[in-house]
C-alpha cells in the first residue's frame, strides 16, 4: 500500500481567521517502508508572520518573500500525494490547512476517509502516555538530535519512523540497515530541502546532551549513533523551550 507520510508549518492556528502554509514535507511509504521520494516546498504566505509562529519554525518574511504562492505549487503537490493514504500527527490540523488552501484555489478538497492520524493511533496503543511527535521519538529510541525547530520535512520523517513503530516496527537486522540507508536516499532522492535563513540554537539542554551520550557508550563501539556523536558538538545549555 501507497502511504504519504505529511507534515506541514504554519503562520498559525487557524486558517479561518488568516493563518496560511508556509511549508509542506512528504515522505513516500510503500508497504510501510520509506522509497526514498519525498516532496518539500516552502511557500509564501502572502502576509507577515508572527513572532510566536517564527519561534517555532524559523520562515521569516525575507525567507518566504520569493517562495511560491500555494496555486502555485498545488498541482505537483497533489501529483505527487495522487491517491495515496495520508499520515499525519494530529491530521486536523494539518489537514484543516490544506483543505483550505485548495478549497481557496479553487480545488477539490480532501476527504477524511484518506488520512490515518497517527496521533490516535498512539493514544490507542499507550492510552494516558504523551502522545507529542517529541515524545514518541523518545518511547522508541529515534533521534532526534538534528532537530533544533520544527521543519515539515525532517518532521515527516521522524513521523515515519515512529508510524513503522506504531505498527509494530522492522525486525531488529533491517530497522538498522533503514536507519542508515532510507535516511541517505531521502536526502539524495526527490527535490532537496532549501538552506534556513540561518543556524538554529538546539533545544536540547547541556544535561540531555550528556545522558544521550552516556547512554550510548552503553551500545559499544560498533554502534550506529556513535558515528553522529563524533561529528557532533555537545550543545550549549537551552535558556528555555518552547
Amino acid at each position: 500500500m501507497r502511504e504519504i507520510v505529511l507534515d506541514t508549518e504554519t503562520t498559525g492556528l487557524d486558517p479561518k481567521t488568516g493563518d496560511r502554509l508556509v511549508e509542506i514535507g512528504c515522505v513516500e511509504l510503500l508497504n510501510q517502508f520509506p522509497t526514498g521520494r519525498t516532496y518539500h516546498v516552502y511557500i509564501n504566505p502572502e502576509r507577515t508572520m508572527p513572532r510566536e509562529a517564527f519561534e517555532v519554525h524559523g520562515l521569516s518574511d525575507a525567507f518566504l518573500a520569493d517562495k511560491p504562492r500555494f496555486d502555485d505549487v498545488a498541482d505537483a503537490f497533489l501529483d505527487f500525494i495522487a491517491d495515496g493514504r495520508l499520515v499525519i500527527h494530529n491530521a486536523q490540523f494539518d489537514m484543516g490547512f490544506i483543505n483550505f488552501e485548495l478549497k481557496r484555489s479553487g480545488r477539490s478538497t480532501i476527504g477524511d476517509d484518506r488520512v490515518l492520524d497517527t496521533l490516535q493511533l498512539a493514544r490507542r496503543k499507550h492510552p494516558g502516555s504523551p502522545a507529542s511527535l517529541d515524545s514518541l521519538c523518545s518511547r522508541y529510541g529515534i533521534d532526534t538530535s538534528k532537530r533544533v525547530k520544527h521543519g515539515a520535512l525532517l518532521d515527516a520523517e521522524l513521523l515515519a519512523e515512529v508510524y513503522i513503530e506504531l505498527n509494530g516496527g522492522r525486525q531488529a537486522d533491517l530497522g538498522l540497515v533503514a536507519a542508515s540507508t532510507s535516511t541517505a536516499r531521502l536526502r539524495a532522492v526527490g527535490r532537496k530541502a532549501e538552506a534556513r535563513p540561518q543556524p538554529l540554537p538546539s533545544r536540547l539542554t547541556a544535561e540531555e546532551a550528556t545522558a544521550h551520550r552516556a547512554f550510548v557508550e552503553t551500545l559499544g563501539a560498533g554502534a550506529l549513533w556513535g558515528r553522529y556523536l563524533q561529528t557532533e558538538e555537545p550543545p550549549a545549555a537551552a535558556s528555555g523551550s518552547h
